[in-house]
């Protein structure tokens, strides 16, 4: 070990007061549990920086991806030439043939991890494990805890747990006065799990993920399922909140719970009532986020947003919006504009400040237009609508190649579902024939996957095959992938609606270094 990383070691235990050695002798190392709060690397607290950024050893664990959560929070205090062991579990959820069976399989995994870094500390280097939450509740490290505490020296530094990041994600106090809060596992029977939720005052259901619809039900059973609330990766990014009743099974990651908060804490949701309009009428703000990335997102639509007490909007696109306890989440499917449009408005007419969100621009086949068709109804006659635009699709895909749109362009959508397929064919053929660059929104769903090859088709029947092609996915995205093709080879297979797909017209180039651009001039 070199000298730096004795002198880091001995500096710790000056300043925690840890005891010299242990049986082992005075070289053995000291042993850490570090917890590193639920998920915002904010709340990493000063103590668990410092010593993860002096440790010789840091050991996190992951499943058999090898992705671990805690290593990507303490990743920021790290410091060069740290011994790194991944503990990487043999199996999660599912099935194992080890002769002991699940249990079998982590025993002997926990055994030997523990073996792994008895070596390291034997050798006198101290060791971090990082633990996402706290390193004792419902964590990893409390199972090298076990087994390593009664033989080397041992510090716990405790993190903020899930449940306290997510009782500050919904604003909802967990208990106050007398009350009793009951921290449960989603794994129980359902019956167990109805009876101790009936009992309690309050209740943080840990472990949702595949066992969401046992808890729901035992939510349900208990009485109280109209409480409680639901918290997804609490304090990050990803962050998403709403009633429990709400949830789509099928959406619940493991990094979730369900909260039942202390009931002498009214709801801080303002309901529409006659009160709430006597302050007079709020206000609808129709908000274009871009299309991806956070910094297409403009300075005035981040100031409506911010400004907002309601979101309102398609489920993903309201996921784009960073977390705000103050703030009311409505999340909905994709295919209830109109129903979302009156919703928004509705909240509005009772005095609140709404903004509906949308990708990209949200006048371009977005929430713009469905909300002022629905606001031209009597019932919503003096409700202030205004629309804050947004960079489109179009408009980011050309940029990433170049400047295909430099010249006339139009927009098309594929989509058939509020237009007749024949309408959207016949006018391709006459923007192919006008020579636009045409750019094609909702190219290719899985309930039409064929109507981009007819698009084709119709266009090859004006257009030469040797049409440049543009096709972004994901663009601003973590998935983002470009390709430039022509008309005649482009294959559909690699299109879905996360695409945007680029028609070039006859004057459409791609230079030797791969841009693509379409002239200003056009031949006369």
């Amino acid at each position: 070990m070199s000298g730096q990383g004795r002198e880091h070691r001995s500096e710790e235990r000056a300043r925690s007061g840890a005891p010299r050695g242990s049986e082992q002798g005075a070289t053995s190392g000291r042993l850490y549990g570090v917890g590193l709060g639920p998920g915002d690397p904010e709340l990493v607290t000063v103590k668990a920086a410092r010593l993860i950024g002096a440790a010789d050893v840091v050991a996190f664990h992951a499943a058999r991806h090898g992705r671990s959560v805690a290593r990507a929070l303490a990743e920021p205090y790290l410091r060069e030439g740290q011994i790194e062991e991944l503990l990487v579990y043999p199996v999660t959820t599912e099935t194992t043939d080890h002769p002991g069976g699940y249990q079998g399989a982590i025993d002997e995994f926990y055994e030997a991890a523990a073996a792994r870094l008895a070596a390291h500390l034997d050798a006198g280097r101290d060791v971090v494990v990082l633990a996402e939450g706290d390193p004792l509740f419902y964590g990893s490290y409390m199972h090298m805890h076990k087994r390593l505490a009664s033989r080397f020296p041992t510090e716990v530094v405790p993190g903020v747990t899930s449940v306290s990041g997510a009782a500050a994600a919904v604003g909802r106090p967990l208990v106050e006065r007398d009350e009793v809060l009951t921290v449960l596992p989603g794994t129980l029977p359902v019956e167990q799990l109805a009876e101790r939720l009936a009992s309690t005052d309050s209740a943080a259901v840990m472990k949702l993920g595949r066992t969401f619809p046992q808890v729901r039900e035992a939510f349900e059973r208990a009485g109280v399922l109209d409480r409680a609330l639901y918290v997804e990766r609490a304090t990050t990014d990803r962050q998403r909140t709403l009633p429990l009743a709400d949830v789509d099974p099928a959406s619940v990651p493991y990094f979730s719970l369900a909260l039942l908060p202390s009931p002498l804490t009214p709801q801080l949701v303002e309901p529409a009532t006659p009160a709430a309009a006597a302050r007079g009428t709020g206000e609808v703000v129709v908000v274009g986020l871009g299309p991806g990335a956070r910094g297409w997102t403009t300075p005035e639509a981040a100031e409506a947003l911010a400004a907002a007490d309601d979101l309102v909007g398609y489920g993903p696109y309201v996921d784009r919006v960073p977390a705000n306890p103050r703030q009311v989440r409505h999340p909905s499917d994709n295919r209830v504009e109109a129903e979302r449009a009156a919703h928004a408005l509705e909240l509005a007419r009772s005095g609140r400040r709404v903004a509906v969100v949308s990708s990209g621009d949200p006048g371009v086949f977005a929430m713009a237009a469905a909300v002022l068709e629905v606001a031209a109804r009597p019932e919503f006659a003096g409700v202030p609508v205004r629309v804050v635009p947004g960079l489109t699709a179009a408009q980011a895909v050309a940029s990433r190649v170049g400047a295909p749109l430099g010249h006339d362009f139009c927009v098309l959508s594929l989509s058939d579902v509020l237009k007749p397929w024949e309408v959207i064919v016949d006018r391709l053929r006459h923007a192919a024939a006008a020579d636009l660059v045409i750019a094609l929104y909702n190219p290719r769903s899985k309930h039409r996957p064929h109507q981009l090859g007819e698009a084709l088709q119709a266009l090859l029947e004006v257009r030469a095959a040797e049409t440049v092609v543009v096709v972004g996915r994901d663009v601003g995205g973590p998935e983002e992938r470009l390709t430039v093709t022509t008309l005649g080879e482009l294959d559909p297979e690699i299109v879905d609606m996360r695409c945007l797909v680029l028609i070039g017209s006859s004057q459409t180039r791609v230079t030797p270094s791969g841009a693509v651009y379409t002239p200003r001039t056009y031949p006369g």
